[in-house]
């Protein structure tokens, strides 16, 4: 059955589930009542160009993401000198993720702009992928962030806690946990039957991400456990970073504003809080949403301004002030483009 489809099942049988809500005074089918209610309203109400116009940010950053990350990618294989580094193999292992998640979300937000309607196998498929990449790329920011706090705080020992066939053991659980930790809550979702088959069907993440906080107890008590890990992997990044500010503020790195301490510092910064900001963003409206401040309409709506924008822009950044940040990425970057250049400029045929 298509989204319309029961879209219509809900309206005509609407007498039949007030019914039952009052016979069976149950919380989880009052709260399915309204989110099939909410469903509807949301597919017939909704406004299709402002939705579709949504669709631009992560468009644009997938384009910009598909020029920047291969690039970086093929350097950071190409290069033996480089890929043996652990900070290197991680960085290549985030841009992978972020490249990843750019595909799957752009992927999820053209079919719902275009409104077309996918089985429920192929959203959940599509959902996991969406989960085990964003996952993927938070466990290795935290990662990489551990890799410069060794790097620094024991510089004599790195090599031996962290050799090149460790971190790719590292790499390897990482992605273990991230396709782990989703499958778990998937596992739970369809055990308790919390997947209801008209909010798969929409396929949207913002509207999904959405009706979690009017779902069942299941679905509830996964988006807080899926909050509370992102929380820790944040603070950890943050007391990584407040450590390592305070080991080398003595040292003289820090003179002068533009100096590479302290640019670098900025760097993590930025990165950091553009990972948190929709974190933020997200806790604050479900707050709001569920002591009844604002409407769930209103709420789907700050979703995709969150998922489309806040989310998205951070995949574009990491390359851009992580993998052009490093020296000899950047310098192997600028030698390519000038082989390019010279091959493609051809020497003018001499005179006769």
């Amino acid at each position: 059955m298509g989204f319309s489809g029961c879209a219509s099942a809900r309206r005509v049988n609407g007498t039949l589930f007030r019914h039952r809500e009052t016979e069976l005074n149950t919380s989880s089918s009052l709260d399915e009542a309204a989110l099939f209610y909410l469903l509807e309203e949301w597919a017939l109400s909704s406004p299709g160009t402002p939705v579709k116009m949504f669709l631009i940010p992560p468009v644009v950053c997938l384009v910009a993401g598909v020029l920047i990350i291969p690039p970086i990618l093929f350097v950071i294989c190409s290069r033996c000198s480089i890929r043996q580094e652990s900070r290197y193999m991680l960085l290549g292992n985030a841009l992978l993720s972020d490249l990843a998640y750019l595909l799957c979300y752009t992927l999820s937000a053209a079919l719902n702009a275009a409104r077309v309607q996918l089985p429920k196998e192929a959203c959940v498929l599509l959902l996991f992928s969406l989960a085990a990449a964003c996952c993927g790329g938070l466990f290795t920011a935290a990662a990489m962030v551990l890799d410069t706090s060794l790097a620094i705080l024991f510089p004599l020992r790195y090599a031996a806690v962290l050799p090149p066939s460790r971190t790719r053991r590292v790499i390897v659980l990482l992605w273990m946990c991230s396709g782990a930790f989703p499958g778990v809550f998937f596992l739970v979702l369809w055990s308790t039957r919390s997947f209801l088959p008209c909010v798969l069907e929409t396929c949207s993440v913002p509207v999904i991400l959405m009706l979690t906080l009017n779902g069942t107890d299941a679905v509830k008590l996964c988006f807080w456990l899926s909050t509370m890990v992102i929380f820790l992997c944040l603070s950890l990044m943050f007391c990584c970073y407040a450590i390592l500010y305070f080991k080398t503020k003595q040292s003289g790195i820090w003179e002068g504003i533009c100096s590479r301490a302290s640019v670098t510092f900025l760097m993590h910064n930025t990165v950091f809080f553009s990972h948190l900001f929709p974190l933020l963003a997200l806790f604050v409206e479900s707050f709001l949403c569920v002591n009844v401040v604002i409407r769930l309409q209103t709420g789907i709506w700050v979703s995709l301004i969150v998922c489309n924008v806040l989310m998205i822009l951070p995949k574009v950044l990491f390359p851009l002030l992580y993998g052009l940040r490093y020296r000899e990425i950047s310098a192997s970057l600028k030698s390519m483009v000038r082989k390019k250049q010279l091959r493609l400029v051809s020497p003018a045929p001499s005179p006769p």
